[in-house]
């Protein structure tokens, strides 16, 4: 099969973006199921590479390779040759993103690795098709005690797919394993946790967080399993408050703080919305972690999840002491960068705090984006000083 592009709309491609909208395609030639390797050639006739075809989502094509190379075992081994390299910087932890989908050059395809087990998620048709084959590529280079798939969600459902959850290869994960993080210890759901098990992009952000909580009072919003709590507790906070509306995942992170042989009476786990919580009178605390679920998870939720993030960080800011420190996120990937920064700029602006921007944030190493793929940039965040005011 073949895919032909409109005049002009060649450019993405060549520039390193992985997909093709369906508005961008001027004919096909050929016959393509959901999740076939297609050829993509310009308007004028010249090869753009390969790619995977899905006539059923607005993203017809996710781009493999932009050379004249078979999709087949050896293309596959090939790339996650590349991204086990990548990975070989990853110090001081047993859990981490081994392929981040688009960024590894390998779209809709998620591996995290939790000690001696693999997660996997195959979240397009194409990656679906390439299933058998990145199993046996990642049994043989990495040799893991099992492979377990979580592959489920919008992306999969708009790709016309049903969830698929189950051992791929080796053993069955436990119930719940410990992973060991910078010296942290966290329990890890891989069967029913959040995402694959835990939020392995923020590990860079609890590391800065560690750095930064000494001394100071800590209150850790949308907590879950209380990863950034952990973090600033055994990094020296004088106290840490963790909020979460979810019984079973503060649970969890109680159990988490003794596992992690933390003092009982340095922390506090209230369950509560967070939106009602910071409207009660609270007391001032030193360092704010604000990271809330995705507010947009399509993008006609963008303008109200905007509105969302401009007054949890109002609510947020009134809460903080004079030269508390901020740690503010989102992870819509519908709300660009300049967007979030905006919301917060609003909500300071309202709440009259004057704001130091310390650095802008982001996931991990090991959670690598194509340069030209902006919609990769899902989690951004800003690490604020709070003044007094004006």
């Amino acid at each position: 099969m073949r895919v032909i592009l409109k005049p002009g709309r060649d450019w993405p491609v060549r520039a390193g973006h992985p997909w093709v909208f369906s508005g961008a395609i001027a004919a096909t030639e050929g016959e393509g199921s959901p999740g076939s390797v297609t050829e993509l050639v310009s308007a004028d006739g010249r090869a753009l590479g390969r790619g995977t075809w899905n006539p059923k989502t607005s993203i017809a094509v996710r781009v493999l390779t932009r050379g004249d190379e078979a999709v087949d075992a050896g293309f596959v081994r090939r790339r996650l040759e590349s991204a086990l390299r990548l990975r070989a910087m990853v110090r001081d932890t047993d859990a981490w993103r081994l392929v981040n989908g688009e960024g590894d050059y390998l779209p809709g395809l998620v591996v995290d690795r939790y000690g001696d087990f693999l997660v996997c998620q195959f979240l397009t048709a194409g990656a679906e098709q390439l299933k058998p084959l990145v199993v046996e590529a990642l049994v043989a280079l990495v040799r893991p005690r099992g492979i377990f798939e979580r592959s489920e969600g919008n992306v999969r459902t708009a790709e016309g797919l049903g969830r698929s959850a189950g051992v791929l290869a080796g053993d069955e994960p436990p119930a719940d394993l410990t992973i060991v993080e910078s010296g942290r210890r966290y329990r890890v759901d891989i069967r029913g946790g959040q995402k694959t098990g835990f939020f392995l992009d923020q590990r860079a952000n609890r590391d800065l967080v560690a750095t930064l909580a000494a001394g100071r009072r800590v209150l850790n919003l949308f907590a879950y399993t209380g990863g950034f709590s952990i973090a600033a507790a055994r990094g020296g906070a004088t106290h840490v408050t963790s909020v979460e509306s979810s019984a079973t995942a503060l649970a969890q992170a109680e159990t988490i703080w003794s596992l992690n042989g933390l003092a009982p009476g340095t922390g506090t786990f209230a369950r509560a919305d967070v939106f009602a919580y910071l409207r009660r009178d609270q007391p001032p605390a030193d360092l704010v972690i604000l990271d809330p679920p995705p507010f947009a998870r399509r993008r006609a939720d963008r303008e109200r999840a905007l509105a969302g993030y401009k007054e949890i960080n109002l609510q947020a800011l009134r809460t903080c002491a004079p030269e508390a420190l901020l740690m503010t996120f989102s992870c819509s990937q519908h709300v660009e960068a300049p967007a979030f920064a905006d919301a917060v700029t609003a909500a300071a602006t309202d709440a009259g705090r004057a704001c130091q921007l310390l650095a802008r944030l982001g996931p991990a190493l090991d959670h690598p984006q194509a340069l030209a793929h902006t919609e990769g940039r899902y989690l951004k965040g800003l690490l604020l000083r709070v003044g007094a005011g004006g």
